[in-house]
């Protein structure tokens, strides 16, 4: 094998260079830090129905925060970390924005590689959504149109749940639709994908449905890979007969792009309330 034959030309060392977020954004340690801190008084001030369980592992539970409004549309949000990393209790201020513009919040929380496989997390999110579509009335969310997002990982596993009943658009940001790099590089390590899982978990490889209108958005200071895996995801999309829309945010990167979800002027809390309009019938 060639030294440059990892993938599409590059070496090992730059493959791993390729999906390194963290390494490619300074300060972002600051940010991660800034978020967790931000969200656990988030978490209190706000309250909510917070660990609410849909499944039998430790990490099936669900925060659900409600805007106030009847019926309200709700936004499903998973949270990134390459499968691997984060909760959804670090990531609860990143939908302060939704919940500002009328929007109710469900955040899941599902398990992490390598407890579980990438395949088990989709299972997971799925059933959470099913949860949601049956016992969410009951919590006083889920009456009316749902959009599943996520962020990074998060955004993989939305558009892996974006064919599940109950499920009306979906909006994945700076999302990885091809899981080969990952099983090529240092984050298999955690994820243990093989080249059948691969196939069976990638949704450029699957053929998987999404329900009403798909937004794939990413920053345009991202690194290349994470721009290209939305780039060729959106032709696939559609020629499958899914409505797409590319979102290329001017100026942000794989972290700095979350600010457009928090602040209720933001790109996403505006794209993801349109994304309720849009929506198919809803329950």
């Amino acid at each position: 094998m060639s030294d440059r034959s990892a993938w599409r030309g590059m070496t090992r060392a730059e493959l791993d260079r390729a999906y390194d977020n963290r390494g490619a954004v300074a300060g972002r340690g600051a940010c991660l830090e800034g978020w967790e801190s931000r969200s656990a008084r988030f978490r209190q001030e706000r309250g909510g129905a917070l660990d609410v369980g849909y499944g039998p592992r430790d990490r099936n539970r669900i925060d659900v925060f409600r805007c106030g409004a009847e019926r309200a549309p709700l936004l499903v949000f998973i949270h990134g970390g390459y499968w691997q990393r984060g909760s959804k209790e670090a990531f609860a201020c990143l939908v302060e924005g939704p919940l500002a513009l009328g929007m109710d919040v469900a955040m899941p929380g599902y398990t992490l590689g390598p407890e579980a496989t990438v395949g088990e997390m989709i299972l997971e999110i799925r059933a959470a959504i099913g949860f949601l579509r049956s016992n969410g009335p009951s919590l006083g969310v889920a009456q009316g149109r749902l959009v599943v997002s996520g962020w990074s990982a998060g955004g993989h596993l939305a558009v892996m749940a974006g064919g599940e009943p109950g499920v009306d658009a979906v909006m994945a940001i700076s999302g990885i639709f091809d899981l080969e790099p990952c099983r090529l590089g240092a984050l298999n390590d955690k994820l243990l994908l093989d080249s059948a899982q691969v196939d069976a978990v990638s949704p450029a490889r699957v053929a998987q449905a999404c329900n009403g209108p798909l937004v794939l958005a990413y920053g345009m200071d991202e690194l290349p890979e994470l721009r290209r895996q939305s780039e060729d995801f959106a032709p696939v999309m559609r020629q499958r007969g899914a409505t797409v829309r590319l979102l290329p945010l001017a100026g942000r990167n794989h972290f700095s792009i979350m600010e457009e979800l928090m602040a209720p002027d933001g790109a996403l809390a505006r794209e993801a309330l349109q994304l309720a309009g849009e929506g198919r019938s809803g329950a």
